[in-house]
């Protein structure tokens, strides 16, 4: 439930200001009364000379009612218009806070569309509105993501649980015979479902930073060759043309050699699945100019991907349309490429000039680990 707005911020500035202006009235006011008596004296004793205790009692008397009513009706007059005037600028600078709070109670309840109105000066509270929105916009993503993170996992599980429990039926029935296939099947979609529970696992580690690297002098061109090695026999049965192009004599470079065996596992598996049989799939390796970096690039004639589709395929179990729905990936393959690019202190990124005309995913790494 949303508290209506109660001004608190705003009376107390008021409250402030006006102690202020108290104090000020309190200080002219001594230093008024404790200082003009002497200096009245003395210009009447320059200008009149001696004067008489009557005519010095009567100028005093006078003295004192002028500055005191001087003083009272100056200083009242000027109580009004600075408390006015500080009533203004202070419910001015409470307002922007004020909704700030009653936006951040909508986020709270549940509305993450919830937006503050920047104030229109260019200032500190501006800065912090803007700075509150980009939060709440971030927030906002977060429990979208979230919300689909849940369905696409439930979406994932459902396929290999469906077959487990069909098979088990049948079993129980007797529709089913125990035969090696039917047990090689049951197999299969239990192994799904301890690598997408692994795959999640190792992206959820990623993502807070525990991922644990064994970083060691690598060999790139050993390590393109391991992978190609590993990923040939898929190929070939998919009639697909698997080639390598590493720069020669390239140095070693200080990563963790089963992690990066896995990024170029799950690259040539994505590039693979989305490439038509009589394409080809080439996997580069060279050093950049000043040699403070390797590219590691997998670059594919199949399926390519739509430019608005590019920022999301790193996404968890992100597919942009049908040809990426095809195929038995779980849709975490290029999250965890990232991750692990990423905690390597590179990245990974992915390109395509369209539909149709292929894709090309570019891990770069540091040659020497970061400190």
């Amino acid at each position: 439930m949303l508290r209506p707005p109660r001004r608190r911020l705003a009376r107390r500035l008021l409250a402030a200001n006006g102690l202020v202006i108290v104090a000020g009235a309190v200080t002219l006011a001594v230093v008024a009364l404790l200082a003009s008596p002497p200096l009245f004296h003395l210009h009447v004793g320059r200008a009149l000379g001696p004067v008489s205790e009557t005519v010095g009692r009567h100028l005093d008397q006078a003295l004192s009612t002028a500055l005191l009513l001087s003083l009272g009706i100056g200083t009242g007059a000027a109580a009004v218009a600075a408390l006015a005037v500080s009533w203004v600028l202070s419910s001015r600078m409470a307002r922007p806070i004020e909704e700030l709070s009653a936006t951040a109670e909508q986020l709270a309840s549940g509305n993450l569309t919830a937006r503050a109105v920047p104030p229109p000066a260019d200032d500190e509270l501006t800065d912090l509105t803007v700075a509150f929105n980009d939060l709440a916009a971030s927030l906002e993503h977060t429990e979208v993501t979230r919300r689909r993170l849940l369905s696409d996992l439930a979406h994932e599980l459902r396929t290999p649980l469906s077959t487990i429990e069909g098979y088990l039926e049948g079993l129980i029935d007797g529709v089913v015979e125990p035969t090696g296939q039917t047990w090689d099947t049951l197999q299969d979609a239990a192994g799904r479902l301890r690598r997408l529970v692994d795959d999640v696992a190792l992206v959820s580690r990623a993502a807070e930073g525990q991922l644990d690297l064994d970083r060691r002098p690598t060999d790139i061109a050993a390590l393109v060759a391991a992978a190609a090695a590993a990923a040939g026999g898929t190929y070939a049965r998919a009639g697909i043309r698997l080639d390598r192009d590493v720069q020669p004599d390239l140095d070693p470079v200080h990563i963790d050699t089963d992690r990066a065996r896995q990024v170029l596992a799950n690259l040539l598996d994505n590039a693979q699945r989305h490439t038509p049989a009589g394409g080809r799939v080439t996997v580069h390796a060279s050093a950049d100019g000043d040699g403070r970096t390797v590219t590691l690039a997998v670059t594919d004639t199949g399926d390519g991907i739509a430019a608005e589709q590019l920022p999301q395929v790193f996404e968890r179990f992100y597919r942009g349309d049908a040809s990426r729905r095809a195929g038995a990936g779980s849709g975490i393959g290029l999250t965890i490429a990232r991750a692990i690019a990423r905690a390597h202190g590179g990245d990974l990124d992915a390109s395509s000039p369209g539909p149709g005309e292929g894709s090309r995913f570019t891990w770069r790494i540091p040659v020497a680990p970061p400190t």
